[in-house]
Formats: C-alpha cells, structure tokens, sequence
C-alpha cells in the first residue's frame, strides 16, 4: 500500500517516537498504538523505513481505506479507530541504529543488521520483518501466491551492494498484474476515437457502479474500440455522475456517456479498494465482443475472471 510508506525514527532521548510519511508529514499522534508500542518495545536512537498498514478487525483483512481513515484523523478520534483498526509496521529497512547513521551501508549490510534487531529485541506484532531472498524461484513463486493476500501488490527488487539514498527510489517494484472483465460505461475524447474508458461492473442490485479507468488507448485500439461504441441513450447509471482524473484526485474528467453495453478485457494490478474500485489506472487489452455484460464479475469480485 503505496501511500502507508513511512519512517518511524526513536531518538536516542526518551520516548519521543516518531511516525513521518515519504513526504514528510509527522502523523504519529494518528497512530497510538503504534508509538505505545514502539516506546515498549523498540531502542532509543533507531530509524526503521517500512510499510504502515492497518488491519479491518471485521472484514478479517488488510485495509487501504482504514489507513486513509486513521492517517486523516486527529488525535481526538484516533483511540476508538485504533482499536477497531490497528496498525502494524512492515520493517523493510534500518537506516540508524543506536543512534549511529546507517545510510553509506550497502543493503546487505543494513538488512543484517535490521534481522539482527528483531531477534535481539523478540519483536512480534506489531512489528514484521518483510520477508527477503535472493533465490528468483522462491522470489517468483512469492509474486504468484502472496499477492493472493488482499492489500500485497507484488515484490520489490533491491541491490544487495546499494546504500540508502533519501527522496531517491533506487530498487524496482513488479506488481502481479492478472487479466479480468469490466463493462464500459464511459469515455474521454470522441466516440469515433475515444482516449480513455471509464469502466464499471454491476453490484448485486443490478446498478452499473464506477471501478477504475484504463491507462490512455494505443490509435489501434481506439480505431476498434470506437468502431462498436454508440452514444448513451436516456437514463444512463451514471448521469450527472462525476468521474475523477486519477484514484483519489478532485479534478474531474471531461467524460461521455455511451451505451454500457460493450464489455473490454484488461490486465489490472491488485491495488483494489473495499469497494471493488482499482486505484490504479488499468491496462486494456481487447473487446470482448464474444461476452455480454452479465459475463462480467460483480462488483467486489476483485480480479476474478469472468
């Protein structure tokens, strides 16, 4: 969960635990929990850089939108969401350890150092160790089975001869990306040739709800695309519905109605919401002119096939 990455420093003077964001922002009074345990548990003059995530109690599962919650709430209210949302940090590097700057260490180094800190310190949750291996097998069979887990995107490649490098992001990220249906609601540009497709999939009621949009379309696959859409005639689901540029922005796009009829193939990451909704944009594959829309997976059926 891109935006849970964070810092969490614990200086050498006591207590004083800090939780800072990629960008910053010092949000450690959002997470109490977290702090409580990390004055408990952890050694003064210690940066850890990892994960924030937050677990639904109820739904039994990771939950992006719980996190959104938690980090947007002041002080006041974090308590009460701290217990029906706790949050757990996913260590994936140290970059000071009694108080001693660790950032010119090459990642092999650091990253003994980091397991050396969780066996001398017995730390369980809400403390996790995230996982490493320089086996590609075992590397390629986590890719494939562990992002089954709601909320895991995919793995991270590191070199083990890297230093630490602030506000630079020197490894690469594959996500699992996995093949699924949608149903295309809307468009940008014109129906002849289309540049984007907002794309929707019904809930068990039957309404046509918003699920993501695709990443902008190759001129061969709008050329196709626009050659089988037709304009939205009356009392289309999405009337006076507004669509966003990008997961989470405010500003809107300029979007056409057509006939929600045509189903598309795409290939989509595991970035998916509560609600069924991709955060990020989604690549398209191909018309599925052979499919009707009842094809289609329900809304909250994830990436399952249709």
């Amino acid at each position: 969960m891109d935006t849970g990455r964070c810092c969490l420093p614990r200086p050498a003077r006591a207590g004083g635990v800090l939780v800072q964001t990629r960008r910053g922002s010092l949000v450690q009074d959002r997470f109490p929990d977290l702090v409580a345990a990390a004055e408990q548990q952890l050694p003064h003059g210690l940066v850890l850089d990892g994960e924030l995530v937050v677990w639904d109690v109820e739904a039994g599962r990771l939950s992006f939108e719980a996190l959104q919650r938690r980090a947007a709430t002041r002080a006041r209210g974090a308590a009460s969401l701290a217990a029906r949302w706790p949050a757990y940090f996913v260590a994936f590097d140290v970059l000071q350890l009694d108080g001693q700057e660790l950032l010119t260490s090459p990642y092999k180094e650091r990253r003994a150092l980091l397991e050396q800190l969780f066996t001398d310190h017995a730390l369980t949750a809400p403390w996790t160790l995230c996982p490493m291996t320089t086996d590609l097998a075992k590397a390629r069979e986590w890719l494939q089975t562990w992002t089954d887990v709601f909320g895991v995107e995919g793995i991270v490649v590191k070199p083990l001869t890297s230093r630490y490098l602030p506000a630079y992001r020197g490894w690469t990220k594959i996500r699992r990306r996995d093949t699924t249906e949608a149903v295309i609601g809307a468009i940008t540009g014109t129906l002849a040739r289309p540049q984007l497709l907002n794309l929707g999939r019904h809930d068990q009621t039957g309404r046509l709800r918003a699920v993501g949009r695709i990443a902008p379309l190759r001129p061969d696959a709008a050329r196709q695309v626009g050659e089988h859409l037709a304009a939205a005639g009356p009392g289309h689901p999405w009337t006076g519905v507004r669509f966003a540029a990008s997961w989470g922005s405010r500003e809107a796009l300029d979007a056409v109605l057509v006939h929600p009829e045509l189903v598309a193939e795409i290939s989509a990451d595991r970035a998916i919401d509560h609600g069924g909704v991709f955060r990020h944009p989604v690549r398209f594959q191909r018309l599925r002119l052979d499919a009707s829309t009842d094809d289609v997976p329900r809304l909250g059926a994830g990436l399952a096939a249709g």
